[in-house]
């Protein structure tokens, strides 16, 4: 099956009625930013985009991107490598502590701003209620938030 991932077409060979999206993008395509946390898609770790909407690839079959565009982690960064506002925020707030959950977090971010380019508090936190952050950092995920929010501005 074909898939464009990160702006590249991709064919890859695999079990497509039984694989995840998400164990097709870390085990054969070699995108391992997207994480596997708890299987279910219920902690935002997996978040990876489809035609422009996030979904939770650890539960999605890889089916559901065929001949669709997938964006992970690894493509928010221009070609030239200037990072996304958002990971540049994340980077300077500090966000992460152990990290593990931030590529979920950034991808759910994303998706927030391109539909509402100036977030409230309270949307940003409706909006990220599907990821959950172990460490606790959700006020400085926040504040990255706004951050990137006013650069896109």
């Amino acid at each position: 099956m074909k898939m464009r991932v990160n702006g590249v077409t991709r064919s890859v060979a695999v079990d497509w009625q039984n694989e995840t999206l998400l164990s097709v993008l870390r085990e054969f395509l070699n995108w391992p930013g997207s994480r596997y946390s708890c299987g279910i898609g219920q902690c935002g770790a997996c978040t990876v985009h489809i035609e422009g909407q996030p979904v939770a690839s650890c539960v999605t079959p890889v089916s559901a991107a065929q001949n669709k565009d997938v964006l992970t982690i690894e493509g928010l960064a221009s070609a030239d490598g200037e990072l996304h506002p958002l990971q540049q925020a994340w980077i300077e707030e500090s966000v992460p502590q152990c990290g593990y959950c931030q590529s979920g977090q950034i991808m759910s971010a994303t998706s927030l701003l391109k539909q509402n380019p100036k977030p409230s508090d309270a949307d940003i936190d409706a909006a990220m209620s599907g990821n959950i952050c172990r460490c606790g950092t959700y006020q400085r995920i926040r504040t990255a938030i706004h951050e990137a929010a006013a650069k896109l501005a």
